[in-house]
């Protein structure tokens, strides 16, 4: 049985909450540009404090940069990626809280946008579509565009504490055109997914950091990591197509690319299981490729490789 919260956790709770909903007053009644460098500004104190979350950061970008060129990375060079991550990151906050007062031509001139003829063409099929999204420059702005050019799509959110956050977070990406659903729903999350493919929709998913440890074991640079089964899993369970993008800041665009169906080599006899792993292998390569050319976009705070979560 889980006890009630403490009054301190409760109240660092209160205090998140209350500023994500500052956050949210404050971009819908500034100009973009000021929001952006208020934005910035807070990227800069929050690196320069050299936090838990920046230290955690710095130690992912240096995986990306050594397994990317084959050196570990200069100590000033990292702390200057390091640095410009933090900008990304908070730049990723300043669009995401802008975002319930943009219209379409609004989204449409903050992205760069190719790969889409490819992605209409399998939905053409009526198999519905699944797509995979690493934690790179913005998902919350493609799933924007996305559901304002192609219609409601389906999404899965993390539950966050305190729980109005998470129902700020809820209704916030649904007024965008998402339906969400809970992470932690169990099996009733994977059979309504299921049930919106079948149906010919499209399910968009993060597919880089796995929450419970279960997932599924990758090779990403170079050493062990788990990435969520949930993408390939519905794939290979609804014969959906899966397909990844890859994302990344400009100066003044979120750059986005939807890359081709991910296919499994293997034999017809292979197991479930089997293809599942394959397809997510093959989605961390994909990944690992549009990390490496912009890895101050990956916003990766938290412990991610299985040697940094204990799970080794």
């Amino acid at each position: 049985m889980s006890s009630a919260p403490t009054a301190p956790v409760r109240l660092r709770e209160r205090a998140v909450d209350l500023a994500y909903a500052g956050g949210w007053s404050l971009s819908s009644s500034v100009p973009p540009r000021l929001s952006r460098a208020a934005f910035d500004r807070v990227a800069d104190r929050t690196w320069a404090r050299d936090g838990e979350g920046v230290r955690q950061l710095e130690v992912n970008l240096a995986r990306v940069v050594a397994e990317g060129r084959g050196t570990a990375a200069d100590p000033v060079e990292l702390s200057e990626l390091s640095r410009a991550a933090m900008r990304s990151y908070m730049r990723y906050w300043s669009e995401s809280f802008s975002l319930p007062r943009w219209d379409l031509q609004d989204v449409l001139d903050r992205l760069e946008v190719s790969g889409d003829d490819g992605m209409d063409e399998l939905l053409a099929q009526g198999r519905g579509l699944v797509i995979a999204l690493p934690h790179s420059g913005n998902w919350d702005l493609i799933g924007a565009w996305l559901a304002m050019t192609r219609g409601r799509f389906t999404t899965v959110a993390e539950r966050l504490s305190p729980e109005g956050l998470f129902e700020r977070f809820r209704a916030y990406r649904e007024s965008l055109g998402m339906e969400v659903l809970a992470a932690d729903g169990g099996p009733r999350v994977m059979a309504g997914l299921s049930r919106r493919l079948r149906e010919g929709g499209v399910v968009c998913l993060m597919a880089d950091r796995d929450l419970t440890g279960a997932g599924v074991p990758v090779t990403f640079f170079g050493e062990t990591a788990h990435f969520p089964a949930g993408p390939a899993a519905l794939a290979v369970g609804t014969g959906a197509p899966l397909v990844t993008a890859a994302l990344h800041y400009a100066p003044d665009r979120l750059v986005v690319h939807i890359q081709n169906e991910v296919v499994s080599e293997l034999s017809a006899d292979a197991s479930r299981r089997e293809r599942v792993t394959d397809l997510t292998q093959r989605v961390a390569g994909r990944f690992s490729t549009a990390i490496a050319a912009h890895p101050a976009d990956w916003h990766m705070l938290q412990p991610f490789w299985d040697s940094d979560r204990g799970l080794q």
